[in-house]
């Protein structure tokens, strides 16, 4: 009887919820990155899965996209055929083959397939002949497709959490022009529309065109912190105590062939020597590594009068727009937190991060720096470079 009476509580509300309008669900959507670049969305160069592979846009490999990757297309005018290609090798794409054939006439497989007027390639097979690295990270609104440089040193986790600001921008984007191609009093399907990338959501808005000089001090992770420059193309300036310039020679050798600003870092509480003793032996050990010297410093816990001493022994003391070194920068959230910070500031920016940063913490915040339009440059003796 319980048995008969359960069923029947099933079956009612089985017919209860059939009765039910369809849920209403957010769009899901697949992102393109390239790099460090979200690429616009759209359903005509949407990347797909076919046959257990993911498919990407051709068109990809154009602009600044193409230059990230070092990959190049040509397309066909009627659209028959496709070649991606390098400096070194090219990979040429038949549509009507349904297979790639390389410079020695090597078959490739799967081949490429045309969908809404564009031309997908398999992500697999484009990345490993051109010696790429791609991934499919599962992000807010969907899935994103991932291409870059195998030395792009960031895991998908992170680059997912730099890139966010960028996806949202780009996934507004999508929805509003949705929105406006539908027809006067159409149905929405349920999609929410997120908030426009001018709107307070987006911190970053307001780094266009700001300079930012990072300074930091340099620890054993220095070689690290120079990588990640190198990747964005970015300047800062990094702080050796005495002891650290003794220990790191190779380090500063390539700090200063990359342009980047060295400083030394001083401590005017320090038990045993002076501040002038400090900056005289951190000149000493930099020019025993490189030849050169640096009148940049920064002296902690010091007052006015060690500081006037030190700018008449000829000494350039940092004095940072903002003192950062109470938060750490080791995560995305802290490098949009700093982005936010920022975007609140007015004009160019010295900022003295101090030792709580990582390396993963500075390419996020370089990523999203680089995103909203800031720029950050080396520091120097003479100032921003």
């Amino acid at each position: 009887m319980k048995r008969r009476a359960a069923a029947l509580l099933f079956c009612l509300l089985l017919v209860f919820q059939l009765s039910l309008p369809p849920a209403r669900a957010a769009e899901r959507v697949y992102f393109t990155a390239v790099g460090s670049y979200v690429l616009p969305l759209s359903d005509n160069t949407m990347p797909f899965w076919s046959g257990g592979y993911v498919y990407i846009p051709s068109s990809i490999f154009t602009g600044a996209a193409r230059e990230a990757l070092g990959v190049s297309q040509v397309l066909d005018s009627g659209q028959e055929w496709v070649t991606l290609y390098s400096v070194r090798k090219s990979l040429t794409y038949n549509l009507s083959d349904h297979c790639a054939l390389d410079n020695d006439g090597t078959v490739y497989y799967p081949g490429a397939i045309r969908r809404n007027g564009t031309v997908f390639v398999p992500a697999s097979t484009v990345s490993r002949y051109f010696d790429l690295v791609y991934s499919v990270i599962e992000v807010e609104h969907g899935s994103m497709v991932w291409l870059r440089q195998p030395d792009y040193n960031m895991s998908d986790k992170l680059y997912a959490g730099a890139a966010q600001y960028s996806m949202n921008s780009v996934y507004a984007d999508y929805i509003r022009a949705k929105e406006t191609a539908r027809p006067e009093g159409g149905s929405s399907g349920g999609t929410a529309r997120p908030s426009s990338p001018s709107e307070p959501q987006d911190p970053a808005a307001g780094l266009d065109g700001m300079r930012i000089a990072l300074c930091l001090k340099a620890g054993s992770d220095a070689a690290a912190m120079a990588d990640a420059l190198a990747v964005y193309g970015a300047g800062a300036a990094f702080f050796f105590t005495p002891e650290e310039m003794e220990r790191q020679g190779g380090t500063l050798r390539r700090l200063t062939a990359a342009g980047q600003g060295i400083g030394i870092l001083a401590d005017a509480s320090h038990p045993e020597q002076t501040v002038e003793e400090q900056l005289e032996a951190g000149n000493a050990a930099l020019f025993r590594a490189t030849c050169g010297k640096t009148r940049l410093a920064y002296i902690q816990n010091s007052g006015a009068h060690t500081l006037r001493t030190a700018g008449e022994a000829g000494f350039h003391c940092l004095r940072p727009d903002l003192d950062r070194s109470g938060s750490a920068l080791r995560s995305a959230s802290g490098a949009q937190e700093l982005v936010r910070r920022l975007a609140s500031w007015r004009g160019d920016a010295a900022v003295w991060l101090g030792d709580d940063v990582s390396p993963a913490g500075l390419r996020a915040f370089l990523f999203a720096a680089r995103e909203a339009g800031g720029e950050c440059a080396a520091y120097t003796e003479l100032g921003l470079r």
